[in-house]
């Protein structure tokens, strides 16, 4: 469920199709996303999961399984 909602915010906010989105995806490498992408998807999932990502724990996101990782250790809180 989580990395639907991951697939989907950052297809919207990198303008791509999110079938090219995988749990192995790199948002820089691979997307080619930039430090203002980055900060949008984050912001785009703590909207949309009701969480909060600390700054520093944010910088360590470097694949969508590491967000989807996130996510759910913020929501286990």
């Amino acid at each position: 469920m989580e990395f639907e909602k991951l697939q989907s915010i950052i297809a919207d906010v990198l303008n791509i199709d999110a079938n090219e989105i995988t749990m192995d995806t790199a948002f820089i490498d691979d997307l080619g996303a930039d430090s203002l992408d980055i900060y949008q998807i984050i912001v785009g999932i703590e909207d949309e999961f009701d969480i909060e990502i600390p700054d520093d724990v944010a910088e360590s996101i470097v694949t969508v399984a590491d967000a989807v990782e996130q996510i759910r250790a913020e929501k286990n809180k």
